[in-house]
Formats: structure tokens, C-alpha cells, sequence
């Protein structure tokens, strides 16, 4: 494993986060996995030297947030020795008030968390979408609260636009607040729209960058084919991925098939070395629903790419509709 500051601040990562997204209730979802069926995995992860951790609060409505906790409980020794991540924004249910960005609603949300995590504190604590329904400046005072009060070490964003993430920032500063540390965005080789603004915005703020989706929803590890075909149980329940890319993307998965062949190695391996080879990514936010699914993405560690290997996958690309706040 390899290791990195968090942007330009003190905190150490390892260079894989292990999304826990896919770990909970697996009613709710086909291809979410049980907590027994999910500890082999994580374990893998600990004997492998990932220390980062990333969950929600509205996965699954909490149960990933509880079996992320136990998991972590029993596989570590010392709650020092991993950087737990989870986040706060989206409904935890239809009651008035129980979602978005207030002060309300983040003061409620962290202790909750908190106790459905099994810990006294959050190491990174990242709102999950921008809340156009409150005051950035309520919003950025409820979170440096829940920093000086011990409960949160660092704080991150997730999925903006530029100007919003900016402006965040600003009141923070203008208020002698906690600053964003980490930026969660939707980068991979097939969505590139985040290096036109947000990553050089992050690049110039010191921020780290932690790409989620980083296999785009599985396409790049082969979870579909052209036409529409899905191989896996996860694509075929997942319409947002029809949304987000086109089937002009299989020109860059053609490459990226050609290119890892040549290197001998998985596709997903491959997609994966070249987002770690760009600038200011600190770790990507890896979901795993088989071991093969990790020890890719730690194997990806080793890999280094050409000049050249990188000019081919990136050659292809075609621009996309930004996303923004999906």
C-alpha cells in the first residue's frame, strides 16, 4: 500500500478508499452484500494496508454506517489506525427537517452517525450535495461546530460546481472557519468535465481529491457491452449509469482494453493506474462486491503508465454534459 497526505492537510491516506456503499441492507438493493458476506472483503483490505474508509449516512438508511462500524471495530485495533469517512445531506426520512445542510439538520445528523458508527469521532465528514435551501453561511458554521467540538477531525464536499465550491470555501476563510479539506467528485477516464474547473480549483486551494465512481458505475471493468448489453447484476439495476455516459464511451473502452492487454493486466486495473497517475488525486473511492473488485484496485498501485499509453486512453475522450450536483 502507499500512502498520501490528504491535500494539503496533515491527514494521512492510504491511496485506496474502500467505499462501504455496497455493505447493508441488502434488501434494498440486489447487489448490495450482508455484513458477513462483505467482512471477507474488508478484511482483505485491512491485511492490505487501506486505512481509509468512506461511507454515508443515507446508505441504506443507516445500516451501512452500522456495519461499517463493527467491521471496522473488530478488524483494527486502534480507532487511530483508519480514517473513517461518511457524509451528510440526503433524506434519512420523510419527516420535515430530516435532510439538507441546516444547522439543524447537521447537528442532529453527526451525533447520529456517531452513534450508528460505534465511535466518538469522524475523521472526514463531507456534505453529500450542495443545499440550495440554506445559507452557506449556516451551513459552514454548523460544520465548524461540530469540528471544535471534537466530534469531526476534518471536513469534505462532495459533487458541486466550481463556483459553489469556491464560495463554501470563502465564507469559510472570511469567517476564521474550518475549510473544506477534501473534494468526493465524479472523475474517472470516461468523465473527464471535472478537470475544466473543479480540480485546478482544488489544485490551487490545496484541497485532496477523492474520485468517486472511479470504474464509471463498472463500464470500464467491462459491466456492460455496446448496444446496451449488462453483465453484471448491478448494471442491470442501475439507470442513472444510461444517463451519465454514451455509447461513444466504448471507443475509450475499446483502447482501454487494447492498452491493458499489452500491459497484460485487467481493464479495471489499468483505468484505475491512470487516475491515480493524475495530479492532486489523493484516492480513489473504490466499491468492492468481489475480492477480485480490491485487489485490482491495489494492484493498480504498481502500475505506471507511458506517455504514451496515457495519449491513447485519453485520446478518444468526448465531452460530457457537466453533472454538477447529481
Amino acid at each position: 500500500m502507499q500512502y498520501t497526505r490528504l491535500g494539503g492537510s496533515g491527514l494521512i491516506v492510504s491511496r485506496i478508499g474502500l467505499g462501504m456503499m455496497s455493505y447493508g441492507n441488502t434488501s434494498r438493493r440486489a447487489w448490495h452484500l450482508a455484513e458477513e458476506e462483505a467482512e471477507p472483503i474488508v478484511r482483505h483490505a485491512v491485511e492490505a494496508g487501506v486505512t481509509l474508509f468512506d461511507t454515508a449516512d443515507m446508505y441504506d438508511r443507516g445500516a451501512s454506517e452500522e456495519v461499517t462500524g463493527r467491521l471496522l471495530a473488530k478488524l483494527f485495533d486502534d480507532r487511530d489506525d483508519y480514517v473513517l469517512a461518511t457524509k451528510v445531506y440526503y433524506p434519512m426520512s420523510e419527516k420535515p427537517g430530516a435532510r439538507g445542510l441546516s444547522r439543524k439538520h447537521i447537528l442532529a445528523s453527526v451525533d447520529t452517525s456517531l452513534r450508528r458508527l460505534g465511535t466518538d469521532h469522524i475523521d472526514l465528514y463531507q456534505i453529500h450535495r450542495w443545499d440550495d435551501e440554506t445559507p452557506i453561511e449556516e451551513t459552514m458554521e454548523a460544520l465548524d461546530a461540530v469540528v471544535r467540538a471534537g466530534k469531526v477531525r476534518y471536513l469534505g464536499a462532495s459533487s458541486m460546481y466550481a463556483w459553489q465550491f469556491a464560495k463554501a470555501q470563502y465564507t469559510a476563510a472570511l469567517a476564521g472557519g474550518t475549510r473544506f479539506a477534501a473534494m468526493q467528485n465524479h472523475y474517472n477516464l470516461i468523465y473527464r468535465e471535472e478537470e475544466r474547473e473543479m480540480i485546478p480549483l482544488c489544485l490551487g486551494q490545496g484541497v485532496g481529491i477523492l474520485p468517486y465512481s472511479p470504474l464509471a458505475r463498472g463500464l470500464l471493468a467491462g459491466s456492460r457491452a455496446r448496444g446496451g448489453e449488462h453483465t453484471t447484476t448491478r448494471s442491470g439495476t442501475d439507470p442513472l449509469a444510461d444517463t451519465l455516459y454514451t455509447e461513444a464511451d466504448f471507443d475509450i473502452i475499446d483502447t482501454l482494453r487494447t492498452v491493458a492487454s499489452e500491459l497484460g493486466l485487467p481493464p479495471a486495473q489499468t483505468a484505475l493506474a491512470w487516475l491515480l497517475g493524475k495530479e492532486g488525486v489523493s484516492a480513489p473511492i473504490v466499491g468492492a462486491t468481489r475480492l477480485t473488485h480490491l485487489q485490482d484496485a491495489v494492484a493498480a498501485l504498481d502500475v505506471t503508465l507511458s506517455p504514451e499509453q496515457v495519449e491513447r486512453l485519453e485520446a478518444d475522450y468526448r465531452p460530457h454534459p457537466v453533472a454538477g450536483p447529481q
